[in-house]
């Protein structure tokens, strides 16, 4: 099984639930994903859920001024973002029983 086509599937809410925990900029938030064990997660499929979530409403933007480098711009969860995170966390649990059922069958 080809971990990537599984990740497509569960991007939107690993990023919700990397910013539930703390906000954060685009290569924080890609490297909060692959620290929990989502190694192989690319760096465009974050900016890009990132912009989509955003402009969906689920997310907030601000911009603080980094020592480092240009400015960063961090994302945050909002209420509706929330809302999408429990709702979404509630699907992947019950897809996740079911799935673990039906492999425990097989076996």
């Amino acid at each position: 099984m080809d971990p990537s086509q599984l990740l497509k599937g569960v991007l939107d809410l690993a990023v919700l639930a990397v910013l539930r925990e703390e906000d954060g900029y685009g290569y924080d938030v890609l490297r909060r994903l692959r620290k929990a064990g989502l190694d192989d997660v690319g760096d465009a499929s974050v900016y890009g859920t990132l912009r989509r979530l955003y402009n969906a409403g689920l997310l907030t933007s601000y911009v603080v001024a980094s020592d480092e480098g240009p400015n960063r711009k961090y994302y945050a969860l909002n209420e509706p973002g929330r809302q999408r995170f429990r709702e979404s966390t509630d699907t992947w649990n019950s897809f996740a029983r079911t799935m673990s059922e039906l492999v425990g069958e097989t076996r």
